[in-house]
């Protein structure tokens, strides 16, 4: 299939530049791949889509604040965005304007932090060696920005009002420069209320790195790659959904991230397997999914690799009409909007 067949109209005005006022206060679309059913309900009723015995999947990576905002040694304003550790004090970043870095040019971000470019790559990154006092990640915990997406367009100076909010409940493991964000709907209340149902709570990390939202930049998806993200499943984990595979208990990702790093272990050993991996599958038509059973995921950009995923699960045709009912229903979308469960 082509990128092009994952196009649709959505007006700005859908695209949610702030998070609801409380958490579990969005909408959500259930989507039944079944009866090819679209039903327009609140997330506050996602407990009653899971029963007993389901094993809820969630990724508890934690998003750092990976955005670093400086000056130049001539003053001009530079900002980085952290992609890569590439090694001791060594990261790749996006650079904003990468015209005015060359090797050798310092950055000074605080009195504690500086950077030295040391390499423009042949993508226009940058590779760069940073200067510190104390720890590096108490330093950018400081002084540094949660990495919002670039179609979240209001003010980013000033308090770092998105540090909680762009983060999920139960994030633990800190990694990620861009939240799982199909999570940020859960309050505790909420996954009590699913546990004491009889389902099961099962945490997975995978650290959200650039290539989830890089653009496609192929027409044909069957030459497309989705750049690889180290995940780690625990040996309980990796346990309870052998277990809930082997007993026919349907297991339920929440996000895409979930997805890949459970596809990606399945694919690879016939089972799920406790251990550090990297997830390197890019899913695409044609894929048949041996993980999961039903997905709950936000509504993601045209043309990307996350809408091509959900599309594959759920039916190319079935999630397109489910995604125009949700611009005609205005629902709000990508990581501060609604959400969709497709089962």
């Amino acid at each position: 299939m082509l990128i092009s067949d994952f196009d649709y109209d959505l007006p700005d005005d859908l695209i949610a530049q702030e998070p609801p006022a409380r958490r579990g206060d969005s909408r959500m679309l259930a989507a039944d791949r079944r009866t090819s059913a679209l039903k327009d309900l609140s997330f506050r009723d996602f407990p009653s889509f899971i029963g007993k015995g389901d094993v809820l999947v969630v990724n508890n990576t934690k998003v750092f604040p990976a955005r670093l905002i400086g000056r130049s040694e001539t003053g001009a304003r530079i900002e980085l965005f952290l992609v890569e550790e590439r090694g001791e004090r060594k990261w790749e970043a996006l650079a904003k304007p990468v015209r005015r870095l060359k090797p050798g040019k310092r950055i000074i971000f605080s009195e504690r932090l500086s950077a030295v470019v040391e390499e423009i790559t042949k993508e226009g990154r940058v590779i760069a060696e940073f200067e510190f006092d104390g720890e590096f990640d108490h330093v950018l915990d400081e002084i540094g920005k949660t990495p919002l997406p670039p179609y979240i367009k209001r003010e980013r100076e000033g308090p770092d009002a998105d540090r909680e909010r762009y983060q999920t409940v139960y994030a633990k493991q800190r990694g990620a420069i861009a939240a799982p964000t199909a999570g940020f709907h859960f309050t505790p209340e909420i996954i009590n209320e699913i546990e004491e149902k009889g389902a099961e709570f099962v945490e997975v990390t995978l650290h959200v790195g650039y290539g989830t939202f890089e653009p496609v930049r192929v027409d044909d998806l069957s030459e497309h790659a989705v750049q690889p993200e180290r995940y780690e499943i625990g040996e309980q984990p990796a346990e309870a959904l052998n277990r809930a595979q082997s007993e026919g208990r349907r297991i339920v990702a929440v996000g895409t991230t979930t997805t890949r790093a459970l596809e990606t272990c399945i694919s690879r050993n016939g089972k799920f397997v406790a251990g550090k991996q990297t997830a390197d599958l890019t899913i695409t038509p044609g894929y048949r999914f041996r993980a999961i059973d039903a997905l709950l995921t936000n509504f993601h950009l045209p043309q990307s690799s996350l809408l091509v995923l959900v599309s594959t699960f759920g039916g190319h045709k079935f999630i397109m009409n489910a995604y125009r009912h949700a611009v005609r229903e205005r629902y709000r979308f990508y990581s501060y909007g609604d959400c969709m469960f497709v089962s």
